[in-house]
């Protein structure tokens, strides 16, 4: 038993953001459930306690939980809604950083997960047919495919094989499940398919930006480094002599520089015209890992 807890630490301690998202979800789902079983032993209906992490529709409400806005998107009630989030989650996130970076991965996460929730609150206060419903937003479904969305249009003939269905293009994927959402408005859980759609437009605006030289997720990560590096052990300054320290001699010029960055570029804007073209299948190793490098960059 110990072996498989170390494994899994270390599995998350070397794992990117997205190995990392779905342990937090995961540890959460369990550390939720647990407690509530604890509770029940007791006769503590605990469940009442989810109210202060979910997303409230009640404005005034919202007001005094404030913090649901960022809990939610990491809390789980059912089993089966984390196993469905974390799949898809781990599919399309596995192609997402194919093209972006993890800071990216982590800021679109956290904008899809909001832009759900504030179309959510929209639809609660516009349409007459949730009116007199209170209603409670949780689970990730709006910050995952926020992901989904983003990869699908950046990469829509990216083929994805699904089972007993074969190779299926990304964007047709992506399609299918923006309609399973709007054909689920008026169901028993429309204002959560309204918060996916929240999710899927902030993954499609993402990619139009980025097209047009934006990064969305750039303000929200500059926020995340400045709160990381208040928790980090600042390091004492050491004082380096520079006696008989010989220069470091540059291995290319400016120039030299410049000239293999700018091969580096086209090499990658080729690689991505051609799977724009025949796919990512169609790649060779070579290039898959050209594009894989870079992408760490």
């Amino acid at each position: 038993m110990g072996r498989i807890f170390d494994r899994l630490i270390r599995v998350y301690r070397d794992g990117t953001v997205l190995v990392k998202l779905i342990y937090l979800n995961a540890a959460v789902f369990l550390i939720v459930r647990l407690m509530l079983v604890f509770l029940m032993l007791f006769n503590i209906k605990g469940q009442a306690l989810l109210y202060y992490f979910e997303v409230p529709s009640n404005i005034y409400l919202l007001l005094t939980r404030p913090w649901t806005l960022l809990t939610y998107m990491f809390f789980h009630f059912d089993v089966w809604h984390l196993l469905f989030n974390m799949i898809w989650f781990y599919v399309f996130g596995r192609i997402f950083l194919s093209f972006f970076s993890e800071k990216q991965m982590g800021g679109l996460y956290l904008l899809g997960g909001w832009a759900g929730a504030v179309l959510y609150l929209l639809a609660y206060h516009v349409f007459p047919y949730f009116a007199g419903v209170n209603g409670f937003l949780l689970g990730a479904s709006a910050a995952v495919l926020a992901i989904v969305v983003a990869t699908a249009v950046y990469a829509p003939d990216y083929r994805l094989n699904l089972l007993f269905l074969g190779a299926i293009p990304l964007k047709y994927i992506a399609l299918v499940t923006i309609l399973i959402d709007l054909l689920s408005l008026t169901s028993g859980n429309g204002g959560g398919h309204i918060a996916h759609l929240g999710g899927a437009l902030m993954g499609w605006w993402f990619v139009w930006a980025w097209h047009r030289g934006r990064d969305l997720t750039k303000r929200i990560n500059r926020v995340i480094d400045m709160l990381s590096s208040l928790f980090k052990p600042r390091r004492k300054k050491m004082k380096v002599s520079w006696i008989n320290r010989e220069p470091v001699s540059r291995t290319e010029s400016d120039m030299e520089y410049n000239a293999r960055k700018n091969r580096e570029m086209e090499e990658i804007d080729r690689i991505l015209d051609k799977i724009k073209q025949s796919g990512y299948s169609a790649l060779t190793a070579a290039e898959k890992k050209k594009l894989f490098d870079a992408s760490k960059k």
